[in-house]
């Protein structure tokens, strides 16, 4: 599962494209679109510059270009018509077909292009919101597919957590100057999945307020140790994949027993576990949130 792919079936470049393979095929046959290798068997597979200039040609048909008209340029006018739409329509146009083009070459340049590109019209907010997030439940679905690896999920996601902590960074420069809550950020034992903590701790800087984040694998008994140094501590917790082992509200339970009850800290949750187990308290501490927008609006 892990060996890098650079080899694609049909059903990949749907998939990453969003073209049904029956088009597809249609496509190669009419207009001579790609022109795949065949194993001894004779089924299709396709190189990286196949699926390149796939992504290319579906960002040009879904913005108005007939495929007939598509066809009849050279490879090198597609991307001189590609360059052409993203000047008028702007970066977010092209930025998800370069950021799997990234991923998929481990190409840090092209993602360090495509995000300045990104960041010189918007503020981070709107890139993680508009641009980030689509794509990362976009790569979530291809890693189900198979039709990317752990790598290239790996690669990509830590090049996005970079550009989180250069932003906190500076803010952190500059001190807090909201004492309502500190809010202190962690995930649970096994979960590796931080991105949007990360980036909620981000918002919460941004905010004004003092956020203390703990990161990946923190067990509950060592929250306590925070309630030691500081008041009116409001924990929050993002819960994608873990726990695993019990549920959601036997670990909740365990957090109440062990930390809340100990002090006057809160506790707020967030993740795709949250959501399915359509967690509700009766404890006035504990908040769950479906969205990072619906947590900051309740401060």
């Amino acid at each position: 599962m892990n060996n890098i792919k650079s080899e694609f079936t049909i059903k990949d470049l749907e998939n990453f494209s969003g073209i049904k393979a029956h088009t597809i095929r249609i496509w190669e046959k009419r207009y001579n679109l790609l022109e795949p290798n065949r194993t001894d068997s004779n089924i299709r597979y396709y190189n990286i510059n196949n699926l390149q200039k796939l992504l290319n040609v579906s960002l040009l048909n879904n913005n108005g270009l007939k495929i007939s008209r598509i066809a009849d340029l050279p490879d090198s006018q597609i991307a001189v018509k590609v360059r052409e739409l993203v000047a008028k329509e702007g970066a977010n146009t092209q930025a998800s077909n370069s950021l799997k083009l990234s991923m998929l070459n481990f190409d840090e340049n092209l993602f360090n292009v495509t995000y300045n590109n990104l960041i010189a019209q918007s503020s981070l907010r709107d890139v993680f919101k508009n641009v980030f997030l689509p794509f990362l439940n976009e790569i979530g679905l291809l890693w189900q597919v198979n039709s990317i690896t752990p790598a290239h999920e790996h690669f990509i996601t830590n090049l996005i957590k970079q550009k989180i902590f250069i932003n906190i960074e500076r803010l952190q420069l500059s001190s807090p100057t909201n004492f309502d809550k500190i809010f202190v950020l962690y995930l649970p034992m096994n979960e590796i999945h931080e991105l949007g903590l990360l980036y909620l701790h981000f918002e919460l800087l941004l905010h004004g307020y003092q956020s203390i984040y703990l990161g990946q694998s923190v067990p509950v008994a060592n929250l306590n140790d925070i309630q030691k140094v500081y008041n009116s501590i409001c924990f929050i917790t993002y819960l994608t994949v873990e726990p695993s082992r019990i549920s959601v509200e036997d670990y909740i339970t365990n957090v109440e027993e062990q930390v809340l009850n100990e002090g006057e800290g809160e506790l707020w949750l967030l993740g795709r576990k949250v959501a399915e187990s359509d967690f509700k308290s009766s404890n006035s501490k504990i908040k769950a949130f479906k969205t990072i927008d619906t947590l900051l609006n309740n401060l």
